[in-house]
């Protein structure tokens, strides 16, 4: 019996206890192909015996970028992993100088893309870096293929050799560094080891529904992110069938033709999904559209374990015939379940999607932990709305003085690479500052109640700084105070306090016909023009994640007295959070 304490042992456990003839499957000019766990490993090996004579030593870093998930891209991974070396992954979608920094901060030698507009921005930089080659999965003029690699790894009289280093990785050896996708400054290099990983994935699995070859995955988050590449090595120690989507746009297509049973999402994912549902909603007429509705308000009171009682379970029963057996169909009628990352998922959500028979499963984690620190799971009883679920096995949770998670575990990372400062200045002895606050109920489930620090993350997973984009608005005359907002939710909006004083003057200048009372000023259409035209300017410096794309007038200034400022003239952001909750709802729910 194969014991897997390294990343690569998961399709060698696969092969030994139940192989799959459909273990990878990617889809080639519109067919569906797949291929067997042998067949898999067979290429993985061969890749290993090219890699040696292409004179890959312990430790070098070899980089993979991939537009999208495919079979190509974890054949490469056992191939790169099982010589000692480590796997590189890139998001695809960062500039040419960020691959530049990425590339030459890890000291890749050999780069892996996997289509024509990856390798362009590759070939941009390639000359500034060590790369020595590069290998495509597509079929590109100009670039080497990198089936090559079976070519040079045909002859497998070099087969012990690869034994032999496979032999010698030991479980707390480096795997892979995943660079975080930076805020300010570059990215920080997160070195994760084949324990880290691997232990991870082990206890995460006992977490996620039964799986085995009758299982079909369907597979589209980023496999680069640790959140997505955990899961795929989970899949393949239960031993599914794992199709990788075509891409993002591409879903609901995908599900249609595959039918899976599980995958994971983001909270954008699903927001996007229920905006498209309720949009055909609202297109229906008579009786359709008034069963519509019901159905969807009988979901947002779903509670799990037939919390509800009978009746409400009989009424639920007749909306699934009726409504959301539809939205089931529109994702292949199979799926049952859904594991949530990345960013925080609306309750409202949470409960819509269990009523339509489609739970969702809400984890928590961060790529310093492998990244799986928390997650539900709805046998057991280890699901609770509003919750990231309980901790897995192995990994400690403990809050802080001032409510900050520390992690203690397996799951903890090696540190920053040549970074040893921000290493230091994230640990304290074995326990990981994560800088998000939370707590752990009296049933022991974990709640993220914000960020320790002002930075967020919107449903999509981008981060946004606030601070930037309110130091830039205040320079508006007509704006005295801003508070950036959207943690969790799909876009950054803002709260903001006009400057009364200024738009007084503007009216009497200018001659507009507006009441200079503080809530004629917050609401004249007049001032939120000129506002806005402020804020588009703004959102003109910034990405488009962090882009404001729509906030409302307070009618009240913002005083130390009435408790929306320190002493020191700083933002109470919770407390003006909570003052201004009716329109928070107003941005994000009307």
């Amino acid at each position: 019996m194969i014991e897997i304490t390294r990343l690569f042992d998961f399709p060698y456990y696969q092969l030994e206890n139940q192989p799959n003839d459909a273990a990878l499957v990617t889809k080639y000019n519109g067919k569906w192909t797949p291929m067997s766990t042998k067949e898999y490993l067979d290429k993985s090996n061969a890749v290993s015996r090219a890699l040696l004579r292409l004179g890959i030593k312990k430790n070098d870093k070899i980089a993979v970028i991939s537009s999208t998930n495919r079979t190509e891209w974890n054949i490469m991974d056992i191939g790169i992993l099982q010589l000692g070396a480590q796997n590189i992954p890139i998001y695809p979608t960062i500039s040419a100088d960020d691959y530049e920094y990425v590339l030459n901060h890890s000291e890749a030698i050999y780069c892996f893309v996997s289509d024509t507009e990856v390798l362009e921005k590759v070939r941009k930089i390639q000359s500034k870096t060590k790369i020595k080659e590069v290998y495509s999965f597509n079929q590109i003029e100009g670039c080497k293929h990198y089936s090559e690699l079976f070519e040079l790894g045909e002859d497998s009289s070099n087969q012990n050799e690869v034994e032999d280093r496979k032999a010698a990785v030991k479980p707390e050896d480096l795997a892979t560094i995943i660079y975080t996708s930076g805020t300010t400054g570059k990215p920080k290099g997160v070195m994760l080891s084949h324990w880290n990983i691997t232990s991870n994935a082990l206890d995460a699995s006992k977490r996620l529904p039964d799986m085995g070859q009758d299982t079909k995955i369907l597979s589209f988050l980023p496999i680069c992110h640790i959140f997505e590449r955990v899961l795929i090595y989970i899949y393949q120690y239960a031993g599914t069938s794992i199709y990788f989507a075509e891409g993002i746009d591409k879903i609901g297509d995908n599900a249609k033709e595959i039918k899976p049973n599980l995958m994971s999402v983001v909270p954008r994912l699903l927001e996007k999904v229920y905006d498209k549902i309720m949009a055909k909603g609202s297109d229906l007429t008579g009786i359709k559209k008034s069963l519509f509705f019901w159905a969807v308000a009988l979901g947002e009171k779903w509670k799990p374990y037939k919390e509800n009682g009978p009746w409400y379970e009989f009424k639920l029963k007749i909306a699934n015939k009726l409504i959301f057996n539809k939205w089931r169909d529109a994702l292949g009628g199979e799926l049952t379940t859904m594991v949530s990352g990345s960013a925080a998922l609306q309750p409202r959500l949470s409960r819509i999607f269990g009523a339509a028979g489609m739970r969702v499963m809400q984890g928590y984690g961060l790529t310093e932990t492998s990244p799986v620190v928390s997650v539900e799971k709805y046998e057991g009883k280890l699901f609770k709305i509003g919750t990231v679920g309980k901790p897995i096995d192995n990994v400690e949770v403990k809050i802080a003085d001032d409510g900050e998670l520390l992690i203690k575990g397996p799951n903890v990372m090696l540190g920053y690479y040549k970074d040893p400062e921000k290493t230091a200045q994230v640990m304290t002895g074995e326990y990981f500052h994560t800088g998000d606050k939370g707590e752990i109920d009296n049933e022991g489930f974990l709640k993220i109640t914000g960020r320790k620090k002002e930075m967020f993350k919107t449903s999509g997973g981008k981060y946004v700084i606030p601070t930037l984009l309110e130091n830039e608005l205040k320079q508006s005359l007509f704006i005295e105070q801003i508070m950036v907002i959207g943690e969790g939710e799909k876009m950054p909006a803002a709260l903001i306090q006009p400057n009364f004083e200024y738009i007084e003057d503007w009216i009497s200048k200018e001659g507009k016909s507006i009441d200079k009372t503080h809530e004629a000023i917050a609401s004249s259409e007049l001032v939120i023009k000129q506002i806005q035209s402020d804020v588009d300017k703004c959102n003109s410096h910034f990405g488009k994640w962090e882009q404001i794309k729509r906030f409302e007038l307070t009618p009240e200034v913002w005083s130390i007295d009435e408790g929306h400022l320190t002493p020191t003239m700083k933002m109470k952001r919770n407390i003006i959070r909570d003052k201004y909750n009716d329109l928070y709802e107003k941005i994000y729910r009307s």
